[in-house]
């Protein structure tokens, strides 16, 4: 599994209400959500999120969201 098949997988498991496949996906978001999605994502890949990651260009949509963590996560290993 990819890291954006295990991404969405998680991120649907969390909040089975937001529609992943939006365009609009931050828009989809309300705080709790947008504080769900970092939480998860610290977790499960061990990656250092911050509020400043909480963005609209972050949190666009799920490959955004992808980007994002694969971005920390080469950061992690720097």
């Amino acid at each position: 599994m990819n890291n954006k098949d295990k991404i969405r997988k998680l991120l649907e498991n969390a909040l089975p209400l937001v529609d992943f496949d939006s365009e609009f996906l931050f828009s989809e978001l309300d705080s709790l959500g947008v504080t769900t999605i970092l939480m998860v994502l610290a977790d499960e890949f061990n990656i250092q999120m911050e509020a400043t990651d909480a963005t609209p260009r972050n949190l666009k949509s799920i490959d955004s969201i992808v980007a994002l963590v694969e971005k920390k996560l080469s950061e992690k290993h720097d």
